[in-house]
């Protein structure tokens, strides 16, 4: 059962318009093919009320009403009423599973909270509403008041209740508790159904589902990227990965390939951030950053394991950064339809190096890009460097430009003013030259561009084309800066005239 859009829904800030839920809900039930889903909580506000509307109308008309549940209480039929008029046909009854939460927020006896429940179920059964039950609190209930816990199972057992529902609510549980808790209860009522509910407070959901599933549950109440109150509850997709990898006994209709995608949906709807390592749907997780891994990979897959990514409908990925081996180069090149002889491979290799130091993201489609500018820097030898500069640009006043230049071991400095960083960089170029009896070709096209996807933190290649008396040229330079790329540009052209 997914409950991300009652549960998860409770992650501080988040908040699904009744459009949102609904397609959630389509994606959930028809495409990740989930049993069940927990979509709201009765009584909470208009908009949940026409959210579950609207969700209970398609429900209604595809077949999928009695997968459509609600968060109910103990309310004298009030959470009842809501459910009839929102056309909802299941309720998850919330009722008390610890004597803490029983003596402390009811302030009632167990005979009075068990006669309130029962007329509660028996309401919903007369309106035609099948009943589920949570026991709030039954973790802390099984470690500290199990007595309470037993007088209950005994008493919900007489009851017309279809799943009686075991949470984990702050999340306290080990993995050894988990197995034997459920362990125990599987045993005591053998014929009962039985879903687990963790959250993920110490790190452990994934785990007490795995020992929750081996001492007997009957289902489990997940969520899309571990979404929940504090720290969320058990994810679904490290959940699924885990039951088909490591428990083959266990079948689960769950759609592998769809879960990225609801994934990457529920984020976008929610706002909350999916955590870059998270497992199954983060974006690093199937890419490999160090060159050996790559290296391993090519010879005999050495660094794969069974998560592999096309089982979630996506590429495994080889990072470009300091790390990086020209095994990992190799992998992406090959991904482009690019090759590359050894030499021009080695300094490719050396130049993603220097751009990682420099903690520039590189991206597959930056390749192209750095491929060319090497291989342009390797058509003459450096005579002219830019040594220094230092650009200014001040609001209502003219950019200028300060600059170092070293012609054959000279180091020689000029400053200039201009429309643009660049222009002033340029006449201060033309400052130098002019004092040397030396000429410059004419800049005749500037075209500046990103690789496609890429984001404002981008590699920049700026292609300039020079006219002199006898020919064009064109020169590239390459940089997260536009100024500093044009910049590199101009260099190569110092060089080749």
């Amino acid at each position: 059962m997914d409950t991300t859009l009652r549960d998860g829904e409770q992650t501080s800030g988040v908040s699904f318009s009744s459009s949102e839920k609904l397609t959630i809900a389509k994606l959930l039930l028809e495409e990740l093919k989930v049993d069940r889903i927990e979509i709201a909580s009765a009584r909470v506000s208009e908009g949940e009320f026409d959210a579950v509307k609207n969700i209970t109308t398609w429900a209604r008309e595809n077949g999928f009403i009695n997968a459509i549940e609600v968060l109910t209480f103990v309310d004298k039929g009030v959470s009842i009423d809501w459910m009839i008029k929102a056309g909802a046909k299941v309720q998850n009854l919330l009722t008390k599973g610890s004597l803490n939460h029983l003596t402390h927020q009811l302030k009632k006896t167990s005979d009075q909270h068990f006669k309130e429940i029962s007329e509660c179920i028996a309401l919903a059964h007369k309106n035609g509403i099948e009943t589920n039950v949570y026991l709030e609190d039954w973790s802390n209930g099984m470690r500290k008041s199990k007595e309470y816990v037993y007088e209950y199972l005994k008493f919900i057992a007489t009851q017309p209740v279809k799943r009686i529902m075991l949470p984990d609510t702050l999340g306290v549980l080990t993995p050894s508790e988990s197995f034997e808790f459920v362990s125990e209860i599987r045993d005591m009522y053998p014929d009962l159904h039985f879903d687990f509910h963790a959250h993920n407070d110490y790190d452990l959901s994934v785990s007490n589902v795995m020992e929750a599933i081996k001492a007997g549950a009957d289902g489990l109440h997940l969520t899309v990227n571990g979404m929940g109150e504090r720290a969320g509850n058990a994810p679904i997709a490290s959940v699924i990965a885990v039951i088909n990898d490591f428990m083959p006994e266990v079948k689960v209709e769950v759609n592998e390939k769809a879960l990225n995608s609801v994934s990457k949906l529920v984020e976008t709807f929610s706002g909350f951030r999916i955590p870059v390592n998270k497992p199954v749907v983060g974006d690093n997780v199937f890419t490999q950053t160090a060159g050996i891994h790559a290296d391993g990979d090519n010879k005999r897959n050495l660094y794969f394991n069974d998560l592999l990514p096309e089982r979630f409908a996506r590429k495994r990925q080889y990072a470009l950064g300091k790390s990086s081996g020209k095994a990992n180069i190799q992998k992406n090149l090959q991904e482009l339809g690019l090759q590359l002889n050894d030499d021009d491979l080695k300094k490719v290799t050396q130049r993603i190096i220097e751009l990682g130091d420099k903690k520039q993201v590189v991206t597959r489609e930056d390749l192209p890009y750095i491929i060319s500018d090497v291989l342009d820097s390797n058509l003459y030898e450096d005579k002219v460097i830019v040594d220094s500069y230092v650009l200014t640009h001040s609001k209502g006043l003219r950019p200028s430009t300060t600059i170092s230049l070293i012609i054959d071991g000279e180091s020689i400095e000029e400053n200039a003013s201009g429309d643009g960083q660049f222009d002033a960089f340029m006449n201060a170029i033309k400052g130098i030259y002019k004092k040397k009896n030396l000429s410059l070709p004419n800049l005749i096209d500037y075209a500046v561009r990103i690789p496609p996807g890429s984001n404002s933190d981008a590699l920049c290649e700026t292609v300039i084309t020079w006219k002199d008396n006898q020919k064009e040229f064109t020169t590239r330079g390459l940089d997260s800066d536009q100024t500093v790329s044009a910049i590199m540009a101009a260099e190569k052209m110092l060089n080749i005239i």
